[in-house]
C-alpha cells in the first residue's frame, strides 16, 4: 500500500514523517492554495531528505510547461500530480519533455461520467487519483467522495484513493476498495499545512497493521 502525504510545508514536519516510512510526500504548487509552497522551499525540504528514497511530488492546478520545469529543476521533485483540467495531450506533451518523472493525474469525482473519463488517460499517466469533488475548492477539502460509484473501478494503471482520509475512515475505505495507493492531507492536520505528526504516525501504523495482517 502506498502512502502519500500530501500539503508538506514544514521541513521539520517534513523530516519526522519520512522518519515514519511513508513513500511520497506532496507539496502543492497553486499560489491560491492555503498549503502553497514555492520551488525554494521544496527544495529546502528535498535537500534535507536525499539520503530517503522518498518520492517528492509537485502538485500543479492547470499551471503551464515552464511552472513544471522551474519545480523540477529548482525544487528537485521526481513526480507531478495534476489536479486540474489539463488535457490527455498535455499528459502525452509533459511525459515526452520529462520520461523520468512519474506522472500522476488527479480527479475530482463528482459522478460516473467522470469515471469513464478517468479511463482514457490511464496508458498515458503512471498513476490516477481519485479525490471529492467540490465546486469551490480543487482539493485538500476534507470531503470523502461517494466509495460506491469505486466499487467496480479497475484501472489498466495503478489508481490511489484521496478525499477526507484519516484514522477513522481509512480502514473502511481499503476493504471495499482495495486502492493501490492513499493521499492524505486534510486527515492529518492541526490547520492546512501544519501536520499533525501524532495523527500521521497512528495512521502510517494502522496501514502497516493491515498490509502486515493481510499477508
Amino acid at each position: 500500500m502506498i502512502i502519500k502525504i500530501c500539503g508538506i510545508t514544514k521541513p521539520n514536519q517534513a523530516l519526522a514523517i519520512a522518519q515514519m516510512g511513508v513513500d511520497y510526500l506532496g507539496y502543492i504548487c497553486v499560489p491560491a492554495s492555503p498549503r502553497f509552497i514555492n520551488p525554494e522551499q521544496v527544495a529546502e525540504i528535498t535537500d534535507i531528505l536525499q539520503d530517503y528514497k522518498l518520492g517528492h511530488v509537485g502538485v500543479f492546478l492547470d499551471a503551464d510547461m515552464a511552472k513544471i520545469a522551474a519545480y523540477i529543476e529548482i525544487a528537485n521533485i521526481n513526480s507531478i500530480q495534476l489536479h486540474g483540467n489539463e488535457s490527455v495531450e498535455f499528459c502525452q506533451e509533459l511525459r515526452s519533455e520529462f520520461p523520468e518523472i512519474k506522472l500522476i493525474k488527479a480527479f475530482r469525482v463528482k459522478n460516473q461520467q467522470i469515471l469513464s473519463e478517468v479511463i482514457s488517460y490511464t496508458n498515458h499517466v503512471d498513476v490516477v487519483l481519485l479525490d471529492a469533488y467540490d465546486p469551490q475548492l480543487a482539493g485538500g477539502t476534507g470531503k470523502t467522495l461517494d466509495w460506491s460509484m469505486l466499487q467496480d473501478f479497475s484501472p489498466s494503471c495503478d489508481w490511489w484513493l484521496a478525499g477526507g482520509l484519516s484514522c477513522q475512515n481509512i480502514e473502511v475505505a481499503i476493504a471495499q476498495l482495495q486502492p493501490n495507493g492513499v493521499d492524505i492531507s486534510s486527515g492529518v492536520e492541526n490547520s492546512p499545512g501544519d501536520k499533525n505528526l501524532d495523527q500521521v504516525r497512528d495512521l502510517i501504523k494502522l496501514l502497516t497493521f493491515k498490509i502486515f495482517a493481510a499477508n
